[in-house]
């Protein structure tokens, strides 16, 4: 085996436990009886001092596009955490995974940058595959839970159209400013709300949700992403949708409705296959 194919070997891994430290959010975020706001307010706490330790010396532009990118990250952020409250975890998670295909029609309209053709098909698959979701049978999730995370995958699509717009701008340096501004967000937010029980559980689960599905998420990826393909990225960042709801179901029984299911079979597949579709028109 070359040193390159180690390289690449190690990222894939870097990359999986990406996607295994995200996929924890739902069951760790079930596990805190708190209120939406206090635990995105706690677990960005964490986060944002587990990154300013890592970073040691930001650097803030405060320019149009960290600050878009900001604000779009904690919009996604309290619409996720409310959305695994108010529906199931599966349908909080499979809702967003939409988020690359609308990062693509966001992207001409602001970015200039043409879909392909499988972007607009894999459009029009996820779309269906989400009306499934509002269908009758959302297995015990709710309609407002349903409809935030809809909203959080456009509110991620467009971090992501913002952090193309900095050139020079450091992905972790971004995510520090929104882990600041959710905490600050939340907490207040959090002051005219029930006050949380602090319990033993709901103290772990928080420090778990700031410093491994957050802190140490983002350092995997930003390790990993220079030494995978974009066809690899694509398939092993698809395990974070299919594990999420694993999780909560092996430790708390919750079960996605047949129709959630089926929907998101749907938004996987078409989200996963055009991503590959584009990679190897990209490498050729």
């Amino acid at each position: 085996m070359t040193h390159a194919e180690k390289d690449r070997g190690l990222g894939a891994l870097a990359l999986a436990g990406t996607a295994f430290f995200w996929s924890l959010a739902g069951l760790l975020i079930k596990l805190v009886d708190w209120n939406p706001f206090a635990i995105a307010s706690g677990r960005s706490l964490v986060a944002a001092v587990f990154l300013l330790i890592w970073i040691r010396k930001p650097r803030f532009t405060f320019s149009g596009p960290q600050i878009g990118a900001a604000l779009a990250s904690t919009s996604t952020m309290l619409l996720f955490i409310y959305a695994n409250k108010a529906t199931t975890s599966a349908n909080a998670i499979l809702l967003q995974y939409g988020a690359p295909i609308y990062t693509a029609i966001l992207g001409a309209i602001f970015l200039r940058e043409k879909p392909k053709a499988e972007h607009w098909l894999a459009f029009v698959a996820v779309a269906a595959g989400m009306a499934l979701f509002f269908m009758g049978d959302i297995g015990g999730g709710g309609l407002s839970g349903n409809i935030a995370a809809v909203a959080s995958g456009l509110t991620f699509a467009a971090y992501i159209v913002f952090m193309r717009m900095q050139k020079d701008g450091s992905p972790l340096e971004s995510n520090l400013l929104a882990h600041i501004l959710t905490a600050i967000i939340g907490f207040i937010t959090a002051l005219f709300l029930p006050a949380p029980r602090i319990t033993g559980t709901a103290l772990l689960a928080i420090g778990a949700l700031g410093v491994f599905q957050i802190g140490v998420a983002a350092i995997l990826l930003s390790w990993a992403i220079k030494r995978v393909s974009a066809i690899q990225g694509s398939i092993i960042a698809g395990l974070e949708p299919v594990f999420n709801p694993l999780w909560v179901f092996l430790v708390l029984g919750e079960k996605p409705g047949s129709n959630a299911l089926a929907g998101g079979a749907i938004i996987i597949t078409a989200v996963v296959v055009s991503s590959i579709v584009t990679a190897r028109r990209t490498r050729r």
